[in-house]
């Protein structure tokens, strides 16, 4: 090899990146891990709301006798809300596809960190677009599960993992804004 090629070589690879850079990505990618686990749990549980006694939740309705027995029937029709049961069909929908959807975009971040290919920052800010989308979906799910309960909604009645679906919305929305930023700090979209 002649000078004049090694010194092609050297020119051609990418500058080296600072420390901050890549801690900066772990830490978002471990925040939206977070997000994703957050809003996977709230889910799945699915209570979020208490008033008087009963129990409304994404899957099932429940009541209590004597403050003591806990009657749960999956049929919404039952709790007397008019549209809940499809309503909350839809409530549920948009909130579980904001967690597939974050899925996706987190496989794109990590993928995009371990495998440093010349579109690893196309991957991240397509990761962090899923991230933002994400966060739409599942506020979406929060305000129509709101809507639809609207006489019945007071602050205190709203449980913990509702409160755990807001974060995790929360952490979306910050997740897929700091990954956006970062990525135009590094590869200006103009270049």
């Amino acid at each position: 090899v002649n000078v004049p090629d090694a010194q092609k070589l050297l020119a051609q690879r990418r500058p080296r990146r600072s420390f901050f850079e890549p801690s900066i990505r772990a830490l978002i990618i471990l925040c939206a891990s977070l997000a994703v686990v957050l809003s996977s749990l709230s889910i799945c549980d699915g209570h979020w709301l208490l008033a008087d006694d009963r129990l409304f939740g994404l899957w099932h309705f429940c009541t209590t006798s004597n403050q003591a027995e806990l009657h749960c029937l999956r049929d919404l029709r039952q709790a007397h809300v008019p549209g809940l049961a499809s309503g909350m069909a839809v409530a549920r929908s948009v909130a579980t596809l904001a967690v597939v959807v974050a899925i996706f975009g987190l496989e794109l971040l990590m993928v995009s960190q371990v495998s440093e290919d010349a579109h690893s920052w196309h991957k991240w800010a397509v990761g962090s677009a899923l991230f933002l989308l994400a966060s739409i979906l599942s506020f979406g799910g929060l305000l129509s599960f709101l809507t639809l309960l609207r006489n019945e909604v007071t602050l205190m009645g709203l449980s913990l993992t509702f409160w755990s679906e807001f974060t995790a919305s929360f952490l979306f929305f910050l997740n897929a804004i700091s990954g956006l930023h970062i990525n135009s700090i590094s590869h200006p979209w103009g270049l």
